[in-house]
């Protein structure tokens, strides 16, 4: 059994379509933003260690807000931020770039503070605690420098009434590991149907298509994998808007055989705020959870 375990949260993106920084935005009057719920649930699922991804307009408030509720809860708390020269080779020039590497960047930063197994989710969505005792259980049983894990959505639970989404869908063997994950940018529903558009073609997907949202259970050797591929996409010559995705990094590491990913459809329901309309159904959401004594009122009381 793994002892130690990390929760690695993502709260460097710039939130453009929320038209604000919704990693920190208090969702009910308790004032806590989605990711000390999920903080939450990892503690009571037996994660002792925090890391936070963060970039530089993060409020100094809420840093000290979270410290404080680390020091009064003892838990191992890290704030790590995604620098743009972070872990760039040697003569690369980023001054030209606007925006963050992206996803994969932002884990790699966090590779000199992890060294035990963690799950990696995004700050801004809601995974419900039966994914991080899903998680859990896998980092004790099958965590490994072979073998990873995912929680996995059913695509029609993911789905926002105020604008197409992107997700990632999975494809999977018999024995439920991945083989491939399929990012598409304009899913949305339109009557009973769930679709996308490819080359001007609208494509139905099963409303209980399992989708990454990325919640993946990593064991710390794919930092140097990360690393590998980080550089060879800076080297590259990206375009200004492009970025390193984990999801891109994972399955390069599936086509090399570096590791496989088991998913597991996850038991709890998934929530998130990707436009700032979206914040009305995530309250009632958590409120609805509250009265089922699922959640206090207030998280840290």
């Amino acid at each position: 059994m793994n002892s130690k375990k990390t929760l690695l949260i993502l709260a460097g993106g710039l939130g453009s379509r929320y038209k604000g920084l919704k990693q920190v935005d208090g969702i009910l009057d308790n004032g806590s933003p989605i990711l000390e719920y999920s903080i939450y649930d990892a503690l009571n699922a037996g994660f002792g260690k925090i890391v936070i991804i963060v970039n530089r307009l993060i409020p100094h408030s809420y840093i000290e807000r979270l410290n404080t509720i680390s020091e009064i809860k003892k838990f191992e708390l890290h704030w790590v931020y995604q620098k743009m020269e972070s872990f760039l080779p040697q003569n690369s020039d980023c001054s030209q770039r606007q925006k963050p590497w992206g996803t994969g960047h932002a884990v790699l930063c966090a590779k000199n503070t992890v060294q035990e197994p963690f799950v990696m989710i995004n700050a801004d969505d809601f995974y419900g605690k039966e994914a991080y005792q899903l998680a859990a259980k896998e980092i004790d049983l099958h965590i490994s420098e072979s073998q990873f894990g995912m929680a996995a959505y059913p695509v029609k639970s993911t789905l926002s009434g105020n604008g197409n989404v992107a997700r990632g869908i999975c494809t999977m063997d018999a024995e439920g590991f991945l083989i491939k994950i399929e990012e598409q940018t304009s899913i949305r529903e339109e009557g009973n149907l769930i679709l996308y558009t490819e080359n001007g073609t609208d494509i139905k997907i099963a409303s209980n298509a399992l989708v990454s949202m990325n919640f993946f259970i990593f064991h710390p050797s794919v930092f140097d994998a990360l690393e590998l591929y980080f550089n060879g996409f800076i080297q590259s010559g990206p375009e200004p808007l492009l970025e390193f995705y984990i999801p891109s990094a994972v399955q390069r590491m599936i086509d090399e055989k570096k590791a496989k990913v088991l998913v597991k459809p996850s038991p709890s329901q998934w929530m998130g705020v990707t436009y700032a309309e979206d914040k009305t159904n995530i309250k009632n959401f958590l409120k609805s959870e509250m009265e089922k004594n699922r959640y206090p009122e207030d998280l840290w009381n």
